[in-house]
C-alpha cells in the first residue's frame, strides 16, 4: 500500500485535532520546527500542512506570535439560492432559528418599488436570524408578495425557512444578487452579536417565478465568519 505524503500525515493530524476540539479555536498549534522534529521531515514539508489549512480556513497565521485555530467561515454559492438549514447541517453542525418579525405591513415607497407594487400596499415582512451551532451567521429581512405567496404569513419558519417555502410554493425562474461590504444598522450589530468594526456583508436577493416578482430579501452576514464564492465556466 502507497504511503500517503508526509505533509499530508501531518495535515491530517493537525485536521484531527481541531475537528475533535483537542485543540479549541483560539490554541496556538506547535511551531513548524516542532512538527517537523515530531514526524521527521523538513521545516518546509511541515508549512506546507500548515499553509493548506491556512487556506482552508482552520487556522489563522499571526505575525510574530504564532499559528491559531479559528473558526472557519461558513460559505454559500453567489450564484445559487441555497437552503441555509441545509448548508448547516451539511457542514455537520447544528441549525436553529429565532423568529424576530411575522407580519403584515404597509409598503413603503423604497420597498414598494423594488417589490413592484403600489405604495401602501399590504406586503408580508419577517426578520429571523439563523444560528450556526450558537453562533448567528445570518440576518435575514424579507418582504413577500401576498398576491404570489398568500400562504406565506401563516408558516412556521422554525420548521422551515422562508427560503425553503419559497422555493416549493413559487418555483424559481429568475434571480438577481448584489453584494456590499457595509457598516451595519445597530439593529443588526445586535442580532447578530458584532462589535462595531467587524465588517457585514450584506446579500441583497430579488426572487421571481414565471415573471412575477415574489420576494426581496436583505442578507445580513458577519464578514470574519460567512463568505460568498462564485464560480462559472469560461
Amino acid at each position: 500500500m502507497t504511503q500517503s505524503p508526509r505533509y499530508l500525515q501531518i495535515k491530517m493530524y493537525l485536521n484531527d485535532k481541531i475537528q475533535t476540539r483537542t485543540w479549541p479555536v483560539g490554541f496556538k498549534i506547535p511551531a513548524e520546527v516542532e512538527l517537523a522534529n515530531e514526524f521527521s521531515v523538513s521545516r518546509m514539508t511541515a508549512n506546507k500542512a500548515i499553509k493548506e489549512l491556512v487556506s482552508e480556513g482552520l487556522l489563522k497565521r499571526t505575525p510574530r506570535l504564532g499559528t491559531f485555530v479559528c473558526h472557519k467561515k461558513a460559505e454559500s454559492p453567489l450564484m445559487e439560492i441555497r437552503n441555509i438549514a441545509t448548508e448547516v447541517r451539511q457542514r455537520g453542525h447544528h441549525y436553529r432559528c429565532k423568529i424576530i418579525k411575522i407580519e403584515t405591513i404597509l409598503a413603503r415607497d423604497d420597498i414598494a418599488l423594488h417589490i413592484g407594487v403600489h405604495s401602501d400596499s399590504n406586503i408580508y415582512f419577517t426578520q429571523i436570524v439563523h444560528y450556526e451551532n450558537d453562533s448567528p451567521i445570518q440576518v435575514e429581512e424579507r418582504w413577500v408578495n401576498p398576491i404570489f405567496a398568500p400562504s406565506y404569513i401563516e408558516q412556521d419558519f422554525t420548521k422551515q425557512t422562508p427560503n425553503e417555502y419559497l422555493v416549493q410554493a413559487c418555483p424559481l425562474s429568475d434571480i438577481e444578487h448584489t453584494v456590499e461590504a457595509i457598516i451595519p444598522p445597530s439593529h443588526i450589530i445586535e442580532l447578530l452579536g458584532m462589535n462595531d468594526t467587524t465588517p457585514c456583508l450584506l446579500l441583497n436577493r430579488r426572487t421571481w417565478s414565471k415573471d412575477n416578482l415574489i420576494s426581496i430579501a436583505l442578507l445580513y452576514h458577519p464578514g470574519d465568519k460567512y463568505k460568498l464564492t462564485s464560480r462559472t465556466k469560461v
